[in-house]
């Protein structure tokens, strides 16, 4: 790979890698190494101007992750930062350093659930997420090579065993349960074995090695190919649920004793239960992907509902703006705040849904079988070019708001109809659209397909295949 570029040389990101809320791109073709110091560079210098303080460093399991953490690791110490190198881990452990050691900032070096041949960069700023204007700004300070100079310190200083101690304090015990779990071969591995460990009950293991080449499957716990495995486990060896993680260990995926799959939004049900016990109240927020049955079910459960845009950065600014205690998404990012940071961590909401489960009479199975049974389609994400996405979605929302249709515009065009809804908006961490729909009825979410192919045809986008 190309190596990065002398200290203090302007350095321009390839424009596809400056995402929404991280830095993402295909190692070797849009990203390279003389990226990951250039984020140092650019990042470290923000630190240096915004006063002082650590940044974190940690890193996934993906072959070129190494190579990207020094880089970065070099380019925040010619800013004269001091790094603490938190190692090999799932982003969440990251995360929690930041906030446990009260550091300035964090760069965490992952793909998060994209194929191998990706890498990129999550970032704080202090314990706030660092996204939108501002990974842009960082941009900009590379372009013009406007960097801050110094020599700075790095130290070693592992978390995985603080990070694992916090997660297991908040289990409290209960029934017994049987669990299987699968770690996909991505970061979460060693931290999802040493969880599992502490936790009363009885405990498979799958894919917890650590492999930057997913051998087993690709870790994307949305995509229900990934989880057959786990699926396989869990009826054969008659668990009561499996849990699978992505590739940086901060999404979750959830199987019930059926070899059935809860999605986020039917998760969220039973963490907000326990929440709202707790704090009367409080406000839940969900992505504008949740069915409407979430929404329905905080409200009645005497919680306030919030529908928001699609980001785990975009969740989390919300949540420290309102004071939400509990968030998610249904693409398995959980944040709690309730006795917990705040942030998206796959392995404490897995936590907390063995508590829920083992504090609860009924089983995860007959959880889900009680829930109003909305007819809906899956997350369907289909293929749209980086420039052509956007245009996509805005063609779409003004037709139908030109129209007079119900239009929700949050993030994308939720469209409201007598049968239900459909939502289309643009991916953030893909070249692709995403769309979903939800009805009462087969007739309803027959209709429903035909208005979203309809608007699809006419912007002379591929319908997804239903």
């Amino acid at each position: 790979m190309k190596r990065r570029n002398s200290r203090g040389n302007p350095h321009k990101f390839n424009a596809t890698i400056l995402r929404e809320y991280d830095i993402r791109g295909v190692v070797g073709d849009t990203l390279s190494v003389s990226d990951a110091y250039a984020v140092g560079r650019a990042f470290g210098s923000g630190v240096c101007r915004g006063g002082s303080g650590a940044v974190c460093v940690g890193y996934d399991g993906r072959l070129s992750s190494p190579e990207m953490e020094q880089a970065v690791v070099e380019g925040l110490m010619d800013c004269g930062v001091e790094v603490v190198r938190v190692g090999l881990g799932p982003t969440p452990m990251l995360y929690f350093a930041v906030n446990v050691l009260s550091a300035a900032g964090g760069i965490m070096i992952s793909g998060s659930h994209n194929p191998p041949e990706y890498n990129g960069f999550k970032i704080m700023r202090g314990a706030k997420p660092f996204y939108g204007e501002d990974i842009l700004k960082l941009g900009g300070i590379a372009s013009a090579g406007d960097y801050e100079y110094g020599a700075g310190t790095a130290r070693i200083e592992p978390m995985l065993d603080r990070y694992v101690d916090r997660i297991i304090k908040d289990f409290s015990g209960g029934r017994d349960l049987k669990v299987a779990w699968d770690a996909g071969n991505g970061a979460a591995g060693e931290a999802m074995a040493r969880v599992a460990a502490q936790l009363p009950g009885v405990h498979i293991l799958l894919n917890e090695k650590i492999d930057g080449e997913f051998p087993a499957h690709h870790p994307d716990p949305t995509v229900v190919e990934n989880l057959e495995q786990l699926r396989g486990i869990v009826l054969e060896q008659h668990c009561d649920l499996g849990i699978a993680f992505d590739g940086d260990g901060d999404r979750i995926g959830v199987i019930d004793s059926e070899g059935e799959v809860l999605w986020g939004d039917q998760l969220m049900v039973i963490w907000a239960a326990d929440v709202l016990a707790a704090n009367p109240g409080a406000t839940i927020i969900a992505d504008v992907k949740a069915s409407q049955v979430l929404f329905d079910q905080i409200a009645e459960m005497g919680g306030t509902p919030l529908m928001w845009r699609t980001g785990h950065s975009l969740i989390k600014a919300k949540m420290a703006e309102t004071g939400a205690l509990l968030s998610g998404e249904m693409s398995g990012h959980i944040f709690f705040a309730d006795r917990y940071f705040g942030f998206d961590d796959a392995l404490y909401a897995a936590v907390r849904l063995l508590a829920c489960l083992a504090n609860r009479d009924d089983t995860l199975a007959e959880i889900r079988k009680s829930l109003p049974q909305l007819l809906h389609t899956p997350e369907l994400r289909f293929p749209c070019l980086e420039e052509r996405k956007f245009i996509v979605v805005d063609e779409v929302r003004s037709r139908l708001e030109e129209a007079g249709a119900n239009v929700t515009s949050i993030d994308g065009v939720r469209v409201l109809t007598d049968d239900g809804w459909w939502l289309l908006r643009s991916s953030n961490t893909q070249d692709a659209l995403v769309a979903r729909c939800e009805a009462d009825t087969p007739e309803g979410l027959t209709r429903l397909k035909a208005a979203l192919v309809e608007q699809l045809v006419v912007s002379g986008i591929e319908p997804p295949d239903f």
